[in-house]
């Protein structure tokens, strides 16, 4: 279960960009799309990426000036920063996102988010030495009747106990 994503700087990503700009379009709508391919085709999000994106949005070719797409930066990075799934950061191969929920938290949560901590040996926002994990916190992942949850990249595992993250673990190189 690899990402599919390296993260790598041999990527061009204005390529990445710029194909991620012209498959989804000048809509508001595509807003998130957009930073979503950029996001799984670079890693993350630089803010490099947020001022392409812009310009190419606004001066998309065959549109008429007014029918330009305006929006900021500021509006870009907002939504690149509020998504729990988008980051604006360089982060390990993979990402481990656990649920502090209270649904979760009653449910065993605490111990299982201390487990973790030891076995990765991070606190919430670092990433390993070797560039393997990253750990982060979210609000909610959204499944409280399968508690306590914890996602790898785009992998959702509920019901979590202590005794099966090495397990969890050993599948993500």
């Amino acid at each position: 279960m690899l990402k599919t994503a390296e993260i790598t700087e041999e990527k061009n990503l204005a390529d990445i960009v710029e194909a991620a700009v012209n498959r989804h379009g000048p809509h508001a709508d595509a807003f998130i799309p957009i930073l979503l391919e950029i996001n799984h085709e670079y890693g993350y999000i630089p803010g490099d990426a947020i001022r392409m994106a812009r310009k190419l949005l606004h001066d998309f070719p065959g549109q008429a000036p007014a029918d330009h797409v305006l929006v900021s930066e500021g509006q870009l990075y907002g939504l690149a920063s509020f998504y729990h799934m988008l980051h604006t950061e360089k982060t390990g191969r993979h990402v481990v996102q656990f649920c502090e929920s209270a649904p979760c938290h009653v449910q065993g949560g605490r111990e299982l988010w201390k487990a973790i901590q030891n076995d990765l040996n991070l606190q919430s926002g670092e990433t390993d030495p070797a560039g393997r994990f990253t750990l982060k916190t979210v609000s909610c992942l959204g499944v409280c009747g399968v508690g306590p949850v914890m996602m790898v990249d785009d992998d959702m595992y509920g019901n979590l106990s202590p005794d099966q993250l090495a397990g969890i673990f050993a599948r993500y190189e």
